[in-house]
Order: C-alpha cells, then sequence, then structure tokens
C-alpha cells in the first residue's frame, strides 16, 4: 500500500458565507466517512490562513524566524488528507470525488516517498 497527499488548495481572502461553505462541508465530511469505511482514510485537517503562519529559515548558525507564509500568491494551501490505497489510480478515483465535493478549489495529488 503506498500513501498519497491529497492537498487542497483555496483562493487567499475570507472564506465563502455559510450559504456556500455548510454544504461544502457536510460533502466533506462524508466523504471522509466513506473514506474510513473503505479503510483508506488515514489523516485530514484544515489549516488555518497563510498570515498564522511561521517560517524558519536556517542560515549558518542562525535561524531567522519570520511571520506570514513562506510565498506569496493568490491561493494557499487550506487543508489536507492523507489515504492509503494500492496505486496512483486508486489515489486519483478518491482525489476525483474530493474535487467535486470542494469544487471549484484544486486538488494535488503526491505519494510519499518509500
Amino acid at each position: 500500500m503506498n500513501q498519497y497527499l491529497l492537498s487542497i488548495y483555496q483562493p487567499d481572502g475570507p472564506p465563502p458565507g455559510p450559504e456556500i461553505l455548510d454544504p461544502i462541508i457536510r460533502g466533506l465530511q462524508a466523504l471522509n466517512e466513506e473514506m474510513q469505511a473503505a479503510g483508506v482514510w488515514v489523516f485530514a485537517a484544515g489549516l488555518h490562513p497563510p498570515e498564522t503562519a511561521t517560517v524558519l529559515k536556517a542560515s549558518g548558525d542562525d535561524v531567522l524566524v519570520t511571520d506570514g507564509p513562506f510565498t506569496e500568491g493568490k491561493e494557499h494551501l487550506g487543508g489536507f488528507t492523507v489515504i492509503q490505497v494500492d496505486d496512483l489510480d486508486a489515489a486519483l478515483g478518491w482525489a476525483r470525488r474530493l474535487a467535486k465535493v470542494l469544487s471549484p478549489l484544486s486538488v494535488e495529488v503526491r505519494p510519499f516517498q518509500s
């Protein structure tokens, strides 16, 4: 079995209102429960906004600590799900379903190194 990270990217700015967000949350909860029942779900989490990030970068013996995201962009990592499946095709199958629940947000699929 291989593990895959399903990364969810969302646009910068305030989250949508409850009329948009509530159905997405219900769909995501249902899909997570289905993944758990299928035995592929390992872990999932949503993240606080990028402005809550702290970035550390080593330079020699010093470590520079700065507030804010590592990169500036129009999108940020909003959450993720880790699944364990046989192969990339199976991971893409679950990612397709996740993308439909989260439409129009993007989902990136990446395997973990062995």
